[in-house]
């Protein structure tokens, strides 16, 4: 898999007996390089290439954060759900680019 990483973390309050409370991101860019878009098999290899970042970033936050929630499954879908909406629109635009593109003459 080709991605970057990209962690934070930020403080998001306490509990009532003083314990801090995280909120940890961990993001990963998911590369399109070799992939034709328009193409139905180019964009089920993007949808994977989505699916396993977001698996190993989520088991990533759980291993340094055991106790962390949602569970790596919750996780990883909300966070592929969430980057398939950039996605789509990749796929949608290559598409669109390729239905735009005038036939060569012969």
């Amino acid at each position: 898999m080709q991605a970057t990483r990209n962690v934070s973390t930020k403080l998001v309050g306490s509990t009532s007996s003083g314990i801090p409370i995280k909120e940890v991101s961990l993001s990963y860019g998911v590369s399109t390089a070799g992939l034709d878009l328009a193409t139905v098999a180019g964009a089920e290899e993007l949808d994977k290439r989505i699916n396993d970042a977001a698996l190993a970033a989520c088991k990533e936050v759980g291993r340094q954060y055991p106790k962390s929630t949602p569970d790596d499954a919750e996780c990883t879908e909300a966070a592929a759900k969430k980057a398939m909406v950039t996605a789509h629109e990749l796929v949608h635009a290559a598409n669109k680019h390729r239905s735009n593109r005038t036939p060569a003459t012969l």
